[in-house]
């Protein structure tokens, strides 16, 4: 069995892949204080709550985070006694990278990349709605060639709400109408509302640098909850980065 990690900013999401499919798939608050043994004590619970013997074969690791990644590696090494891959950079997966510079390119959008490649045919944006929201794009060859880095909705709100004494929490509901009749309406507009605009913008302005005919899908945490709002997003893929991960994984250990 293969463990893969996504390891966010906010989250990390574990999930075990075996005999072509997803047996399970966890999901923690990235932790920066938790010990390899703390984090084996909550996996190994996740699996057995999930009925998975505690066997794996290998692990790959996607971070954002490296100061968590010696832990996830140490992890690997005292409790599963498997060998720990850390995915770094295009190349070494046989992703073309055109990025300035292109080690630059954080580890989940490699990995985003790798399973849109696998799903459909380029060109293609990725948006990945995470503590930040990236717009991962692939050309018409199959290259990586950047894309765009928004702040998250939930970051950006809770600025919002932190340095506006006066205004609530609201939850991230789309209001029927984008003109706001009273406060909780009005932030859930410019909110929901605003935030799809910006990504129908982005995305817009992407497809067209690309030339066009471009396949546009999400991924990430809050990513169903725009799907239907944003006209240029035509699916949501909950497992892409783990997909890819997947991917990576194999293209490491075929070439070792």
């Amino acid at each position: 069995m293969l463990l893969a990690i996504d390891i966010g900013n906010t989250h990390t999401v574990c999930g075990v892949w075996s005999h072509d499919m997803w047996r399970a798939i966890w999901r923690r608050a990235t932790a920066q204080s938790d010990t390899e043994d703390e984090l084996a004590a909550w996996l190994r619970a996740m699996f057995d709550l999930s009925e998975i013997p505690w066997e794996v074969d290998r692990v790959i690791c996607g971070s954002v985070v490296p100061r968590r990644d010696a832990t996830w590696a140490m992890l690997g090494e005292k409790w599963l006694r498997a060998p720990v891959d850390f995915l770094r950079t295009g190349s070494e997966v046989g992703l073309a990278v055109d990025y300035d510079p292109p080690h630059a390119v954080g580890a989940d959008r490699i990995a985003n990349a790798l399973g849109a490649l696998d799903r459909f045919k380029p060109p293609i944006i990725v948006v990945d709605f995470g503590t930040a929201t990236t717009f991962d794009s692939i050309d018409a060859n199959g290259t990586y060639v950047g894309g765009a880095i928004l702040p998250g909705v939930t970051l950006s709100s809770e600025a919002l709400f932190d340095k506006a004494a006066k205004l609530p929490t609201v939850p991230y509901v789309a209001p029927a109408t984008a003109l706001g009749r009273n406060t909780v309406h009005s932030l859930q507009s410019g909110i929901m509302l605003g935030y799809a605009g910006a990504i129908d913008a982005l995305a817009e302005g992407i497809s067209e640098e690309l030339g066009g005919n471009v396949k546009v899908i999400a991924t990430g945490g809050l990513g169903p909850l725009f799907v239907g709002l944003c006209k240029t997003i035509e699916s949501y893929e909950p497992t892409l980065t783990l997909d890819g991960l997947v991917i990576a994984s194999d293209r490491l250990n075929k070439q070792g």
